[in-house]
């Protein structure tokens, strides 16, 4: 029985220390799946959307999944592509306008390989109030859910908002 024992214990450490891939021996590290493709795909289909967006074209209802959530910078939910499409539209004709945006920075990480999340820094330039002035350029920070569904990449969630300077903390009196 010992015997025994000693002889699946000498396995167990011999496939630990000749068996298992190079990842685990010391100095080397373990490789990230490889998601460049997807990333790119992305990267260009986010680019596009700007695009869109500058030439005052709304969202196609047809780059959301079916359960799609759009949250803007003044809290309002869209739910659904249809919704989503029909909102900003009328804030395309309206409040939207003259807007342009230009990319500071864009991050994409991937969750699992078929679901990433998006967050992409601009600044918005020629927007107007509800009362038609045109308002002083601001950044938004958006975080967008993407999900990749037959070979598509579509967005499941969209939240935007303004993003203020940090100003220093008032001392206390």
């Amino acid at each position: 029985m010992k015997l025994m024992m000693r002889m699946a214990a000498g396995a167990i450490l011999a496939t630990m220390s000749f068996g298992l891939p190079n990842c685990f021996s010391p100095g080397v590290k373990a490789q990230a799946p490889s998601h460049s493709s997807d990333e790119e795909t992305i990267r260009r289909f986010l680019l596009e959307r700007i695009e869109a967006f500058n030439r005052h074209e709304g969202p196609q209802a047809a780059v959301y999944t079916s359960d799609a959530d759009f949250v803007n910078v003044y809290g309002m939910w869209r739910k659904g592509p249809q919704e989503i499409e029909a909102g900003q539209k009328e804030r395309m004709e309206t409040v939207l306008k003259d807007a342009k945006i230009t990319l500071i920075d864009l991050r994409i990480r991937f969750v699992r390989p078929d679901v990433v999340i998006v967050h992409q820094t601009h600044e918005m330039t020629g927007m107007r109030s509800a009362d038609g002035t045109t308002m002083a350029p601001h950044r938004e920070l958006g975080i967008r859910v993407m999900l990749k569904e037959e070979d598509r990449w579509l967005t499941t969630a969209f939240h935007n908002t303004i993003v203020r300077p940090i100003e220093p903390p008032t001392p206390a009196k």
